[in-house]
């Protein structure tokens, strides 16, 4: 089954942010945009990649009043460790959020049980919980933060427009389509 336009399941962890650990909750990600950012495990090798990617976009997303939760089944406090250790992930702004028992990976259907790591899965999340979109990709192939950034965009976009929606390469302020009998079959 789909989680597309599902409501995310309730969790509680401990995370990492700016020097300190918090909790964060399902109740966290709604009222704002939220990207859920999945990745096996810390101190390895294409995840600092992307995490610095988003790190480097994080006042993008922000501008967007998007916020971002990175996670692992690592610890609040491997998260520190590394935060502390990697100039890389050192750049980082965003919420760590430690998923230790799976609980969270398990939720969103990317826990890798014979390995207990999360796989490579993204999931931008609207304002009400609900999640818009799903992208998971295997472990050796790391994602690309401009291009989330242009995806978060278009849902946004369409959640402000109803009728009107987004076609493929869409980037903001080009012309969207609205789905109509007069449109069937001249595009």
């Amino acid at each position: 089954m789909s989680l597309i336009n599902t409501e995310v399941k309730p969790f509680k962890a401990q995370a990492f942010k700016a020097g300190d650990f918090l909790e964060v909750t399902d109740a966290s990600l709604k009222g704002k945009w939220s990207v859920v950012f999945f990745y096996p495990a810390d101190f390895t090798f294409v995840c600092p990649t992307e995490l610095e990617d988003l790190a480097d976009n994080y006042d993008e997303f922000q501008k967007l009043g998007v916020e971002i939760y990175s996670v692992s089944t690592d610890t609040h406090f491997a998260h520190k460790a590394w935060h502390d250790t990697s100039e890389a992930i050192g750049k980082i702004n965003y919420t760590m959020v430690g998923d230790p028992t799976g609980t969270i990976s398990r939720n969103f259907d990317v826990m890798i049980e014979e390995d207990g790591v999360a796989d490579r899965g993204t999931f931008v999340i609207d304002p009400e919980g609900k999640i818009q979109i799903v992208e998971v990709n295997a472990g050796g192939i790391g994602r690309d933060a401009s291009e989330l950034l242009r995806k978060v965009k278009a849902a946004q976009y369409v959640a402000a427009h109803p009728g009107e929606v987004c076609p493929a390469k869409w980037k903001e302020g080009e012309k969207t389509l609205s789905p109509s009998l007069d449109l069937v079959g001249k595009i």
